[in-house]
Order: C-alpha cells, then structure tokens, then sequence
C-alpha cells in the first residue's frame, strides 16, 4: 500500500505545484514583459485616453464610420452575445431594426449591399474591428456629411487597413477607434 499511495501523493502535489503555481507565474511573467504590462492597448490623441484597441464603442454620428453592434451595449465588465438564436422573433426584430436604421443613414446602397457584422452584434458584444467591404459601404455617407471628397476617405480606410496574418489568416480588417481618429484628424 505505501509502495502506491505515496508516488501518487507525489505526483499530485507535483501536479498542483506545476499546474496551479507554475503555469500561473509563467502567464503572469509573460503579461508583464507584453507591451502596456497586459494592461491592453491605449489608444491616446494629444495626451488623453480615446479609448482601448480591443474594445468596440457605440460612434453614433454619421460622421464617423459605424462599427459592429453590440448586444451589451460596449460594457467590457458585461461581455457576451445576445444569446438569441437566427429564428428568434425578437432577434430579428432587432436585425431589421438595425437595416433600416443603416438605410436611412446610408441613401443608395441597397439591402443587399450591407455587410451582416454592421446588424448583427459580435459574441463578445465588443467587437472594435470592421472588415474593408464594411468600410467602404460607409464612405458616400461621410464623404457627404463632412463635404470631404471620397478618394480622399478611401485612401484613409486603404491606409488604415490591416492585412491577413501572414497574408493567410483572416481577414482586411480596420480598427474603427483608430479610423474615427484619423478621420477627425483629416484637413
């Protein structure tokens, strides 16, 4: 009996000690020599806080570029989904809401025109990044509104754009904080 019970009292503290300890310091050790010390990316314009790279916020005027809703209502601390299947009457209710809500904001582009990620929320809810197809359905209207010729937005939202990792993994993607900023920051 000693010969089994005592390797196996071993090996499970070793186990603890490795699995609860160990790996614990390593990702902390690897959070702080990350950049921001895991503390996530600011994002600062003359000295103040704008907001957070990896977190979506509500731009509502249509000055700015939309970005992906949100079903928590960009509350980091709330981050989830809707939790609403596609055949939920009231999930597409809020769908269609959100349609015709980005129709009326965006004369002449057509239903089938809008990307799904600018009416339907993300499963984090925080989504802070549109594709470039989402972008460039939104152009016209900005362009419009701050009477800035749309090449002129275009070759932003190309500037802006952030490649597929290693050219093979997702997709043309934009940062919707840091394309807001650099729209304000547009002569």
């Amino acid at each position: 009996m000693k010969t089994h019970i005592l390797p196996a009292l071993k090996l499970t503290l070793a186990c603890i000690f490795i699995c609860c300890i160990g790996y614990t310091f390593l990702i902390l050790l690897i959070g702080q020599l990350s950049p921001n010390k895991a503390e996530g990316q600011t994002i600062t314009v003359h000295g103040i806080v704008r907001g957070y790279a990896l977190e979506g916020q509500a731009f509502t005027q249509d000055k700015y570029f939309n970005g992906r809703p949100s079903a928590v209502g960009y509350n980091a601390a709330g981050s989830s989904g809707s939790n609403k299947g596609t055949s939920n009457p009231d999930y597409l209710k809020e769908v269609q809401s959100r349609i015709d809500s980005f129709l009326v904001h965006n004369p002449g582009i057509k239903k089938e025109a809008i990307p799904s990620e600018l009416v339907t929320a993300s499963g984090s809810g925080l989504d802070p990044d549109i594709s470039a197809l989402a972008a460039q359905v939104q152009i016209a209207r900005i362009a419009s509104i701050r009477q800035i010729p749309e090449d002129k937005i275009k070759m932003l939202v190309l500037q802006k754009t952030q490649k597929p990792l290693l050219g093979l993994f997702g997709i043309e993607k934009l940062n919707v904080l840091q394309l807001n900023i650099a729209l304000d920051q547009l002569k």
